[in-house]
């Protein structure tokens, strides 16, 4: 019986599950390829202060169905020691901890290459230099039943002098997928991202066209912080290594040492919840354990500290808007962090109205996770589903109107719905938000279309009664024995005074 039992590696797991990561057809393989190697990239800049300059190619492959995809990063660059494990290496990355990335599970970009093993046989190839005068570059195939890189020439002989100093990564990748049917899911990704990073310069070329992005401002978000966890966030088994990890001796000085938003006086009543004074952690049994779990869980904290988040910013996010669809009307809001289950949140909206917003049977929404866009599985997104339990008509917003909505939801846990990130599930706390933001914005928008309805209305009554200015100025002059002009100058000015002043294409009309 016992040959039966065989153990998986992750990278094995998710070579026959890659479905659950975002690579279930050749058509979704596309965009979720350049997608991941795309968020790479602005990481590798955003996190080091650098202001992105990123360029994407794709061409055609030796094969009918196979393409080429190379994306290059001006970014901090990988050391060549840890090239192999970066892109070979289900699982491994630099974006655990807790403080807000766009990425978390450390499998994205390794999926695009395992994708790209599996259907063309064809390492991926990896150029990279930190700005050193010198630059790594080899191939980098995954053992899938190991998962382990397999790197060609290994780290310590794929070292070469730079012809010049640069820093970055450059990554060419095979793969076999039907691009044409995804491209258009592309070209929406990366205007999604221009209007999330307008701090960022891109240039896309493909065989059908080139899309160049340019930034419209040289200010990048401020840098999230790493912090200590909430205790409303931890689970018993994260418990458990904590105190592994810890060097206290009292539980009290584990809680005030582990944990933010946890001062001595509350660590206090924790001990006593849980009778364990006087106790090592580290000796804890696990029924002691299990009591000091159960009595952090009922104990009430502060909210979480949200310097670990790096939200755009109302400025930003409208600078994104305002750069892509050079609207009539544009606004952003920013609610105040906000914490569900001990992850702290900040939601960020904005509205844009008119200009190059077409309009549509519905709204047009627009979705972002730490700054990810999400193109897929709009209507379980919650945000759309707070969009449709709002009454818009009280505003005298329509759904058909040339409006577009845009929902940015940062957080060191976004709660998405499956692995490919693609909708945030529905989280009370998080609705809320958005539903407030959104109605903040309606009445902004509200007031706008009142005004223009109103000066619309004010232009038409003005350009009614000026229409007649001329005869009705030559009769009185000749009435009152008065100059025809002075008749006619003081009849405008009546006429403004009682309409606003509306001028109609910026000069009097008079006939």
């Amino acid at each position: 019986m016992a040959e039966h039992y065989v153990e998986k590696s992750p990278a094995d797991f998710f070579y026959e599950n890659r479905a659950i990561a975002g690579f279930d057809n050749p058509v979704r393989a596309a965009y979720s390829a350049i997608r991941e190697l795309v968020e790479n990239a602005l990481d590798a800049c955003e996190e080091n202060g650098i202001l992105p300059d990123i360029e994407v190619t794709v061409e055609r492959g030796e094969s009918g169905g196979e393409w080429i995809i190379k994306v290059k990063d001006n970014g901090s660059g990988i050391p060549a020691e840890v090239i192999p494990e970066c892109f070979g290496k289900v699982l491994f990355s630099s974006k655990y901890g807790n403080v807000q990335r766009r990425g978390r599970f450390g499998m994205g970009g390794t999926m695009a290459v395992l994708y790209g093993q599996i259907t063309t046989n064809k390492p991926v190839h990896v150029r990279s230099s930190v700005g050193d005068g010198f630059e790594a570059e080899m191939d980098i195939k995954i053992d899938i039943q190991r998962n382990m890189p397999i790197a060609i020439p290994p780290p310590e002989k794929a070292m070469k002098k730079s012809d010049k100093p640069w820093h970055g990564t450059e990554v060419t990748l095979y793969i076999e997928a039907e691009y044409p049917k995804a491209r258009q899911k592309v070209y929406e990704y990366l205007k999604h991202t221009a209007v999330v990073a307008p701090y960022m310069n891109l240039r896309f070329k493909d065989p059908y066209q080139e899309l160049i992005f340019t930034r419209k401002t040289e200010k990048l978000p401020a840098k999230p912080k790493e912090v200590r966890y909430h205790p409303e966030g931890v689970d018993l088994e994260t418990l458990r290594r904590m105190i592994a990890n810890s060097k206290a001796r009292t539980i009290t000085g584990f809680l005030t040492s582990s944990f933010q938003r946890l001062g001595p006086q509350t660590a206090k009543k924790i001990v006593e919840k849980a009778r364990l004074e006087n106790k090592n952690p580290r000796r804890l049994s696990d029924k002691e354990l299990l009591k000091l779990y159960k009595a952090m869980k009922n104990t009430n904290y502060q909210a979480p500290d949200p310097s670990c988040l790096s939200p755009l910013g109302v400025e930003l996010l409208k600078a994104g808007v305002i750069k892509e669809f050079n609207p009539e009307f544009a606004e952003a809001v920013q609610r105040p962090p906000r914490a569900y289950q001990g992850h702290p949140f900040i939601v960020e909206l904005a509205i844009a109205y008119g200009g190059g917003v077409p309009a549509t049977p519905d709204f047009l929404l627009f979705r972002f996770a730490n700054k990810i866009p999400l193109l897929y599985d709009e209507y379980s997104d919650v945000s759309s589903r707070v969009i449709r339990q709002i009454n818009w008509s009280r505003y005298g917003i329509k759904p058909d109107m040339p409006i577009a909505i845009f929902v940015h939801v940062v957080s060191t846990k976004i709660p998405f719905k499956t692995l490919g990130k693609e909708y945030i599930a529905y989280i009370p706390e998080i609705a809320r938000e958005i539903e407030i933001g959104l109605r903040e914005l309606a009445r902004k928008l509200s007031l706008y279309l009142s005004k223009k309805k109103a000066a619309m209305l004010a232009e038409r009554r003005e350009k009614t009664l000026l229409k007649y200015a001329k005869w009705s100025s030559a009769l009185i002059s000749e009435v009152l024995l008065v100059e025809e002009e002075e008749v006619y100058n003081l009849y405008v000015r009546l006429v403004r005074s009682k309409t606003g002043g509306v001028k109609i294409g910026g000069e009097d009309t008079d006939s």
